[in-house]
């Protein structure tokens, strides 16, 4: 039997993204989150029979988790999310 490597598990992964979840209750800013949904799909990949280079799950981990990023920010932020603008002093 082959001995595989740590990137070729699935469920290092898996592992990997359940790190990054918990990372993002403590530090919250959907930056971690979209790293675990990254890494989550990574997982899915490596569990299917396919044989993907190391190379390949990289890139596709980081546009993954970019996609996951700018899909979060976008569903939870703030409806009121704009700069304020003041045109005089507001300490007077």
């Amino acid at each position: 039997m082959e001995e595989l490597a740590l990137w070729q598990l699935w469920w290092a992964w898996l592992a990997g993204a359940l790190g990054l979840a918990i990372l993002e209750v403590i530090a919250p800013g959907f930056i971690f989150l979209g790293f675990a949904v990254g890494a989550a799909i990574v997982a899915l990949l490596v569990l299917l029979p396919l044989k993907i280079s190391l190379v390949a799950l990289l890139v596709i981990f980081a546009a993954t988790s970019l996609i996951a990023w700018i899909v979060l920010r976008r569903l939870f932020r703030n409806p009121d999310d704009q700069t304020r603008i003041f045109h005089e002093d507001i300490n007077k």
